[in-house]
């Protein structure tokens, strides 16, 4: 039996069994930062456009990608930020898709002088979708190939709703936070199994180490630690990195895995590089895996592109936002 049957057989047995889906997680977690928490709706000057892209272990048989778009506008007058985010996910060679929309709100209340806090939800649809003749199952495989003929589930299409909420702290230089993900654990089965999303837990944060403007070439130079921190059912990821951003280039390397704290030792270490101005940024990742599949997935690439822009004419003025201190990627 070849490669590809045998990782279309595994995708089956989970399909079919009683079976917890697993969100896509991305690298570059504050280019994309509508997913990592809603409490960045409106996290921005006036207008911001994000869209990303990640291949999941291109070595892999069969297709992991997920594609994201979210838009989101400020609303100082009102403390407020709103957004809209889709999120798109392909796995396997039988094309099982999980496609998100969400409708975003948050609010930026003043602990004192130096510190804010700002809670977000995030109201979604889901919606889950596979192509059933793709696949291979076990009862089709004979000695002289496979046969057509198999018991379609009942359901080749699964709607649902479902909600998240987050708390994001931060000051001039420190910001952490904590999203609760699947609140209305939204189902999964094509069977009307108890197939389900477990609610997911994301805590994340970080600080400016350094942050300066070269006096000869006015140029802003900063450099962040960061962590971020992901629990959904039994599976546990932790990230820890660094960038360094120095006008208009940022540099990142992150380590996912730490001993102890994950299911592994160690998954993989992550390398960035960016282009940042002020208004357009843009970022590609490498996810190079350290694990035992090291030689079997390839690792993961990602991209991702934000516009950030405001419809103000030139002699108009608008109350703004404090800025949040956190990278963009």
């Amino acid at each position: 039996m070849g490669k590809s049957a045998t990782y279309l057989i595994l995708l089956s047995f989970f399909i079919i069994s009683d079976s917890f889906g697993q969100d896509p997680t991305f690298s570059q977690f504050y280019a994309n930062a509508l997913y990592l928490s809603p409490s960045f709706a409106g996290a921005t000057a006036d207008y911001r456009l994000s869209m990303n892209y990640r291949d999941q272990w291109p070595a892999v048989p069969g297709v992991f990608h997920t594609y994201s778009v979210s838009f989101d506008k400020a609303m100082p007058n009102f403390n407020s930020g709103i957004g809209v985010i889709a999120t798109y996910d392909v796995a396997g060679s039988g094309n099982l898709s999980t496609t998100n929309i969400g409708l975003l709100y948050s609010y930026d209340f003043n602990i004192n002088k130096k510190w804010h806090i700002r809670p977000g939800v995030n109201f979604k649809f889901y919606y889950l979708g596979l192509d059933i003749n793709k696949l291979i199952f076990s009862s089709q495989i004979t000695g002289s190939g496979t046969t057509s003929s198999i018991n379609p589930p009942p359901f080749d299409k699964v709607a649902d709703v479902d909600f998240a909420t987050s708390a994001l702290v931060y000051s001039d230089r420190t910001w952490f936070g904590a999203t609760i993900d699947h609140l209305l654990v939204p189902k999964t089965s094509f069977y009307g199994d108890d197939a389900f999303v477990p609610v997911k837990f994301n805590f994340y944060g970080g600080m400016q180490v350094l942050k300066r403007t070269r006096l000869i070439q006015k140029v802003p130079e900063i450099l962040s630690v960061a962590i971020n921190f992901q629990k959904q059912g039994k599976f546990y990821q932790s990230d820890i990195g660094i960038y360094y951003y120095i006008k208009p280039l940022i540099l990142g390397v992150w380590y996912r895995g730490i001993p102890f704290v994950t299911t592994q030792a160690g998954d993989a270490i992550i390398g960035l590089i960016g282009f940042k101005s002020d208004q357009i940024h843009i970022g590609y990742s490498y996810d190079f895996t350290v694990s035992n599949l090291i030689s079997a997935t390839k690792g993961a690439h990602e991209i991702s592109f934000v516009y950030e822009f405001n419809a103000m004419s030139v002699n108009q003025s608008r109350k703004r936002m404090k800025a949040i201190p956190c990278p963009e990627f």
